[in-house]
């Protein structure tokens, strides 16, 4: 009875079948796809624990007109298309061909999560359709050769893939372990950072080790460097010992047990060895004797998780499976520079630490050591039952990059001098050091949202939690430390924003700003006041990122030397924010340079950073320019607010407004005469730039001008009209040669200098 409620509910959940009248019989064709439907439902809740609530799309069945010769069906969410040789024949190959298609579709609608993860989707498919056992029939194939055939593969719907995900998949009896895993995963809602291996599939590592190398940014978090497959899991040895550390609460003084081989961590060992001593010299033994007394972190305590969620395939039971002593889980080197990043946010007293291990611990000593002073690592080797080295792992950390190097049969001591060579190698790309930007701030702070399609984590006194994979507002990510989105950008949105939102490759922190007061006498709107305020979030980028980001926010269309300059001055006035905001970073409206998020670098903004820093010692002004007249009306009481009442007359020069003003009594009136900045009326009054006339016309105003922006510095739109000159020639036709403060300390500033 109660199975048979089950597939009563089970049918009810089943999506609607639309056929065309191309496959037939028709009717036979649904009754098929939704007893498919039916049994594949059943075996995805005994694996996962359960079904989505919401109810599965429509399913179209329908003749393939495209189908490649070794393919019986292909498909895509909401579409199955099908071969069928002899027209009212449901025969045995298609009724497979349709339940491998519908495990697809069972996965796009249950575990949405997945859908990039070719491996998994197929592995499911050929487990649940009842063609296993097809599959395996033919000549032998050995586990490595099986694998190396999945690896290799372009695609997973090949006769030759599908061969070798069938040996993996026969290797143990029963539904495979690492898909129930995943499957569980995927209904409790869990992060699907990295995707399924064939190790975690076949629960044993049968691929040879390869060399990998991966270098991230620690501020964008971008990969900068890749060789090898650095997305492939293999055993990490000592490597993860720092998240130990980090995990550990009052790490004990240890003695030292003579003659034991896991205390063989070099010579001249302290009576009482201590944590820092022991992660230096990766003393197998400390970590084991902690372990024994009950208080070292289980399945690396609050950094489980983080790790979990980089990929890493499997927690460990003990603590011999932490510290690499056996190899029962792996990590990729993606994953490891991942972890590492994080742990450099939340604990930069481990990051120092391990600045020592070229001095101390396993890297010291070598005709190496000194070029890597400053820079954090961690060593790790992999060793069979001979002790011989199977994998060796270096993990290396600077103040903008996260390095991991992993090399098969070698120990990283015989490798490490690659270190120093590939980090030079990477920082040949200019503007990898950190740039910060005050978001947001027009914005009241609860409105505005942020989502990791990644693996997102608030810091909390250097712990991390795991942020919601929902939109969640970003002043709770932020209110007790950083957030960071590891593998994505944070996805940022906000009432009456771009639809979908925008892109913010970096690390979020919350900074109140200090009040701001204006300068008395100087008129400012509310929007205005709220620019010059700043922002409470502060966003960290690499330089060349944020410098991409201002160009395309100012002007999307500027190309070569045009876009080159406008890229120059961007960064220069980043490292000027002190006119803008005194000891803070530049805010991201026009009060200082606009900024929308990062975008996609181009070639432009990586060759502006590669030149030598402008000469100029001081802000950079630049407008969009051009020769567009224009003609703006404002109520005369607007301009009013601004100036004072009783205006008599309006004229600009020199970049001012100069307006005079009835001042005194009815019987005894004057007229005073002021002047202001001429940008404080074009921001207040929202004109394109600032005026070159005013006339009154009773109770408004009218404005006439020409291009847009406050018409100071660099004319981008001239520039774009000079396509004949190089960017220095664009700046110093901006600038001036005299255009420079001397030397901080006995700074004198030219006429002209025309801050904004």
């Amino acid at each position: 009875m109660g199975w048979a409620v089950a597939v009563a509910v089970l049918l009810s959940a089943s999506p609607g079948f639309v056929t065309r009248g191309d496959v037939t019989p028709e009717q036979d064709l649904r009754r098929e796809a939704q007893a498919a439907w039916a049994s594949l439902e059943a075996q995805y809740t005994a694996q996962a624990g359960g079904l989505p609530t919401r109810a599965p799309a429509t399913v179209t069945l329908q003749k393939g007109t495209a189908l490649s010769p070794e393919r019986n069906a292909q498909g895509r969410p909401g579409l199955v298309e099908l071969r069928q040789n002899t027209p009212g024949v449901l025969d045995a190959r298609t009724r497979t061909a349709l339940r491998h298609e519908l495990a697809h579709q069972l996965l796009w609608w249950a575990c949405p999560a997945s859908s990039e993860d070719r491996l998994f989707h197929e592995a499911f498919a050929l487990t649940v359709s009842g063609e296993l056992p097809a599959w395996r029939d033919g000549p032998y194939q050995s586990l490595s050769s099986a694998a190396q055939a999945v690896a290799s593969a372009p695609a997973m719907d090949t006769t030759r893939a599908r061969r070798g995900l069938a040996r993996i998949l026969g290797e143990h009896t029963g539904f495979p372990a690492a898909l129930t895993r995943r499957l569980r995963q995927c209904h409790d809602g869990a992060r699907w950072a990295a995707p399924l291996t064939v190790e975690e599939l076949a629960d044993v590592a049968v691929l040879a080790p390869a060399p990998a190398t991966v270098v991230v940014s620690r501020h964008s978090g971008e990969v900068l460097f890749s060789e090898g497959d650095v997305r492939r899991a293999v055993p990490y040895g000592s490597a993860l010992k720092p998240f130990l550390y980090a995990a550990g609460d009052a790490p004990p003084l240890l003695a030292p047990r003579r003659g034991v081989q896991e205390w063989a961590c070099g010579a001249g060992l302290p009576p009482k060895v201590d944590a820092r001593l022991a992660l230096l010299r990766s003393c197998n033994g400390w970590f084991l004797d902690w372990e024994a007394t009950g208080l070292a972190p289980k399945a690396f305590g609050v950094w489980g998780p983080v790790l979990s969620a980089v990929g890493l395939t499997g927690l460990p039971s003990d603590m011999t499976e932490a510290i690499g002593l056996r190899s029962a889980h792996g990590l990729s080197p993606w994953g490891m520079a991942q972890a590492y990043r994080l742990l450099a946010e939340a604990r930069p007293d481990v990051l120092a630490l391990l600045t020592a291990n070229v001095d101390e611990g396993t890297l010291s000593g070598l005709s190496t050591s000194k070029a890597l002073k400053g820079v954090a690592t961690k060593t790790g080797t992999v060793r069979d039952a001979a002790s011989r080295p199977q994998l060796g792992w270096i993990a290396a950390v600077d103040a903008d990059l996260v390095a991991v190097i992993v090399r098969p049969g070698k120990m990283p001591r015989h490798f490490v001098d690659e270190l120093p060579t590939l980090l030079s190698r990477v920082r040949r790309q200019a503007g990898l050091d950190a740039a910060r930007v005050q978001v947001l701030g027009l914005l009241p702070s609860a409105t505005v949202e942020a989502r990791c399609s990644g693996a997102g984590f608030s810091l909390e006194d250097g712990i991390p939690r795991a942020a919601p994979q929902d939109f969640s507002r970003l002043d709770a990510l932020t209110s007790k430390g950083p957030a960071v989105c590891l593998g994505s950008p944070w996805r940022v949105r906000f009432p009456d924003g771009p639809d979908g939102g925008r892109d913010y490759a970096g690390v979020f922190t919350w900074s109140t700003p200090p009040p701001y007061r204006p300068p008395p006498g100087v008129p400012t709107t509310p929007s205005a006041l709220k620019a010059r305020r700043g922002s409470d979030f502060v966003f960290r980028t690499t330089r060349v990122q944020y410098t991409a980001g201002v160009v395309a926010a100012e002007d999307v269309t500027l190309q070569g030397e045009a876009r080159v300059a406008l890229a120059r001055v961007a960064a220069h006035n980043e490292r000027h924010a002190g006119s803008r905001h005194a000891g803070r970073a530049l805010c991201d409206t026009t009060h200082c340079q606009a900024f929308r998020g990062t975008v996609r670098i181009r070639p432009e903004e990586s060759r502006a950073l590669q030149l030598p820093p402008l000469k100029w010692d001081a802000w950079l002004t630049f407008s969009q320019g051009g020769s567009t007249p224009w003609s703006e009306v404002r109520p005369r009481s607007e301009v009013e607010a601004l100036l004072g009442t009783n205006l008599v007359s309006l004229r600009f020069e020199a970049g001012r407004v100069r307006y005079l003003r009835t001042e005194g009594t009815p019987a005894a009136p004057y007229e005073d005469a002021r002047s202001l900045p001429c940008d404080t009326l074009r921001a207040g009054l929202k004109l394109p730039s600032c005026p070159q006339r005013a006339s009154f016309d009773g109770p408004q105003v009218r404005f006439e001008g020409q291009g847009r922006g406050h018409g100071e510095g660099l004319d981008v739109e001239a520039a774009k009209a000079s396509p004949g000159l190089s960017s220095d020639a664009l700046l110093e036709r901006a600038f001036g040669a005299g255009f420079r403060f001397t030397h901080p300390g006995n700074r004198e500033k030219p006429a002209g200098t025309g801050r904004q």
